[in-house]
């Protein structure tokens, strides 16, 4: 028996072909969805009746989409968080959700590291400037040896924490979950939200999205930070409230902010592109080679298993087996 097997993700199978080549030899046939298209819910409607697994992106799956399936059994998220996918549907159709976290944590975390730099340092105004023409004489500030400030520490948030550690820096965290034996292994401080806002030079921010973390960085806790602090959200685009950091960012309330999440992706037309103390980029924290490749296989294997009537790890909604 072949199964079917259909992927919207713009990044399954494009960029490490281990994934493709092992569901091909475990008897899937798989349909990718091609990268400069976004697919629709009508058209996902269309067409989902005849597949047995599929794999997504950060494309939203929706419970209309998710009822018109007849034959599907799983649905893998080619990443960790799966706020895009209508997970209540999922389960009440029967079908297994499962995601790969932590396989892209490190390339997550390096990228987090690099805009703190780009931003201290003001690499990409400079590399604007030179490019123009101009020569000019740009003073950042140090990384090394200030306060980092971690708003969720898990897998993403402790290697950043980590990495953290060879610039000598003192790290402070908020996490509702806490893990202790880390925190004291590492030096790391665990404190309110506010204290890690006030006393931080630099803040990153690695949780999910969910009705307690939406917005959950607006006008009130950007008045918290240090007027030279900067901040870097790579998590999800509608934990920071944009307009509350552009007025943030006009007012020189704080020095700087990277982003390479947004509220709506593509930003199109954002007022934040038109600062000089903002780096923008695509929602790209995930993609390196390596860490495409062992979320694809997390997403194949998975989905094998599930067809061979095994339970996969990293499945969310466990009492669709029950």
């Amino acid at each position: 028996m072949t199964f079917e097997i259909l992927s919207t993700s713009p990044t399954f199978g494009y960029y490490a072909l281990e994934p493709v080549e092992y569901l091909q030899n475990h008897d899937c046939k798989i349909e990718l969805v091609p990268q400069n298209k976004k697919i629709s819910e009508a058209e996902l409607i269309g067409k989902i009746a005849r597949y047995d697994a599929m794999i997504v992106g950060i494309e939203t799956i929706t419970d209309k989409a998710i009822q018109a399936a007849q034959r599907l059994k799983i649905i893998a998220k080619h990443g960790a968080g799966v706020d895009n996918i209508d997970v209540a549907a999922a389960t009440g159709k029967g079908i297994a959700l499962m995601s790969a976290p932590g396989a892209n944590s490190d390339a997550v975390a390096d990228l987090t590291v690099g805009l703190f730099l780009a931003l201290a340092r003001e690499i990409s105004s400079a590399d604007r400037s030179v490019r123009g023409g101009d020569w000019p004489r740009i003073v950042g500030t140090q990384f090394n040896g200030k306060v980092l400030g971690i708003i969720g520490l898990g897998q993403i948030g402790k290697k950043v924490a980590r990495r953290a550690q060879g610039f000598d820096m003192k790290i402070l965290t908020y996490d509702v979950a806490k893990d202790e034996a880390f925190a004291r292994e590492w030096g790391i401080d665990y404190v309110t939200l506010d204290e890690v806002l006030r006393k931080s030079d630099f803040v990153s921010i690695h949780i999910p999205l969910g009705p307690s973390t939406r917005r959950m960085i607006g006008q009130r806790e950007l008045s918290l930070m240090k007027r030279e602090a900067f901040l870097v959200n790579i998590s999800r685009g509608d934990i920071v409230d944009e307009k509350a950091l552009y007025c943030a960012l006009k007012e020189s309330a704080i020095r700087g902010a990277a982003l390479d999440v947004f509220q709506h992706e593509p930003p199109e037309g954002s007022p934040l592109f038109m600062m000089d103390n903002v780096i923008a980029t695509p929602h790209m924290g995930a993609y390196t080679m390596e860490a495409l490749r062992d979320t694809g296989m997390i997403c194949a294997r998975g989905i094998v298993e599930i067809l061979q009537g095994r339970l996969p790890q990293n499945v969310i909604n466990q009492e669709v087996f029950k």
